[in-house]
């Protein structure tokens, strides 16, 4: 088990199901040991409601995240270099990372979550959906940090 770094960057297509459900999930874990925050290649969705009710049965709110890019992220201030780990959950936010991460020695790591968006026709199948996408992310949390205190 490695040591939780200083501050993390989860990243995936909109910031609106995957990275802000690991964002929400590590901050219960690990409260404020770490520095987390979420961004997306696009800002164009805004907090998926499957995503914040999945959560809240695990006790993660959701329902006041705001969807932000990369493009938002460095407007904002918050510059990809100043993380010390970018956790990657799309393939297209891997590329991007990767591309924002060129010139600076920032590790992008690729965790193949689930992208539960579209999958299942009714609404409880739905759930099912993000429950496993949520329960993978908690996994490779646990897996890499431990419990914590969450």
């Amino acid at each position: 088990m490695k040591e939780l770094p200083q501050s993390i960057l989860f990243c995936c297509d909109h910031n609106s199901v995957r990275s802000p459900m690991a964002e929400g999930i590590t901050k219960k874990l690990y409260g404020t040991e770490a520095y987390i925050q979420s961004a997306g290649v696009k800002s164009d969705l805004d907090i998926d409601g499957f995503a914040v009710a999945v959560c809240q049965e695990i006790d993660v709110e959701l329902s006041r995240h705001r969807s932000r890019s990369f493009d938002e992220m460095e407007d904002w201030g918050d510059d990809l270099s100043s993380f010390d780990l970018v956790v990657a959950l799309s393939p297209a936010s891997q590329r991007r990372a990767q591309e924002l991460a060129r010139h600076s020695h920032l590790e992008v790591e690729y965790w193949p979550i689930l992208d539960p968006t579209g999958l299942g026709e009714s609404r409880e199948a739905r759930l099912v959906s993000y429950r496993q996408a949520r329960d993978q992310i908690r996994d490779r949390l646990v897996d890499r940090w431990g419990e914590g205190a969450g």
